[in-house]
């Protein structure tokens, strides 16, 4: 089953659909799809935690909307294969949103004499299609630290990659760490 295209679900107003309980009569969702993201957590750790790494660069939203995992995971992909390419072991990468939000999808038949496969309002609610992470307007998407200027600059260039591939408005902020 092919995905639905972004738009479907990026900018809508929405409100976190995570309903899932222990006890499998009370929940509205009785299975949740499996999560994409692989890891959130990427580099040289320690030598953050260390005070090592100058600098900081973030990838910030500047509108409220929606971001499914699947995009989550291609931006992750994309940035740590060309930060491990360009400056291995001199960054610290980290992804600072979670995909709690359930996303439903209700299937409708399509094509000739398919008719009986639509069931009206009976099942309207629809079926779990996929995760999103709901993200607020100035919230930190990516997060990147690195230990030289140059290594600043690549990472960059990396964050400018992977812009496309946000479903939504952003922007690169850059710092210094004193």
């Amino acid at each position: 089953m092919a995905l639905r295209k972004a738009s479907s679900y990026s900018k809508k107003r929405v409100r976190p659909y995570t309903r899932k309980s222990s006890k499998r009569k009370k929940a509205y969702i009785k299975a949740i799809p499996v999560l994409k993201i692989v890891k959130y957590n990427m580099g040289d750790k320690k030598g953050f935690t260390d005070g090592k790494h100058k600098y900081n660069v973030t990838l910030v939203s500047t509108e409220k909307a929606q971001m499914r995992d699947n995009a989550l995971e291609s931006c992750r992909t994309t940035i740590n294969k060309t930060l491990d390419k360009e400056i291995p072991g001199n960054y610290y990468f980290i992804i600072k949103v979670y995909p709690h939000h359930i996303l439903r999808e209700n299937k409708t038949a399509a094509g000739a004499g398919a008719d009986r496969l639509s069931s009206g309002m009976k099942h309207s609610f629809g079926v779990a299609a996929g995760r999103a992470a709901i993200i607020n307007k100035g919230k930190e998407i990516f997060f990147v630290s690195c230990t030289t200027e140059k290594a600043a600059r690549v990472v960059r260039a990396a964050l400018t990659k992977v812009k496309p591939k946000v479903p939504f408005k952003n922007r690169i902020v850059f710092e210094k760490v004193e």
